[in-house]
């Protein structure tokens, strides 16, 4: 099981490289924070897309709720968040970045990104750089 990162979701759907490995991950169900998928689906309405119909055509198309699951953020999640502040200072972590790795330490799966600078975090997860 893995927990996905919005950069690693959006190649996937983009067909950029690294969509491979992120294709084999939906094989097995994968998860994603709530937060990221309001993440995706924003990069999808700045480029013009209804985020109701791109949701719709992922459930529709079995990549949503058969290979992907949205899970929520919860208050485990937001506390962890919030430790991981630090991070956002030295790192340039975003909220959702943390949201990630949050969820990914919560339920103690490895991540797939595309973000380079999460390489060298030392986390106790793996972290697995799609490109």
């Amino acid at each position: 099981m893995w927990v996905l990162d919005a950069s690693a979701v959006l190649a996937f759907l983009h067909g950029e490289l690294g969509a491979d490995a992120v294709s084999e991950a939906l094989v097995d169900v994968s998860v994603v924070s709530a937060a990221n998928w309001a993440e995706i689906l924003s990069k999808f309405s700045d480029e013009g897309e209804d985020p109701d119909t791109i949701a719709g055509r992922l459930e529709s198309e079995g990549v949503l709720f058969s290979g992907l699951e949205v899970l929520p953020v919860t208050a485990v999640d937001a506390r962890m968040i919030a430790r991981l502040r630090p991070l956002a200072r030295s790192g340039g972590l975003s909220l959702g970045d943390r949201a990630c790795l949050a969820l990914a330490l919560r339920l103690g799966y490895g991540v797939l990104t595309a973000d380079r600078q999460w390489a060298n975090l030392d986390l106790g997860l793996e972290i697995i750089m799609i490109r």
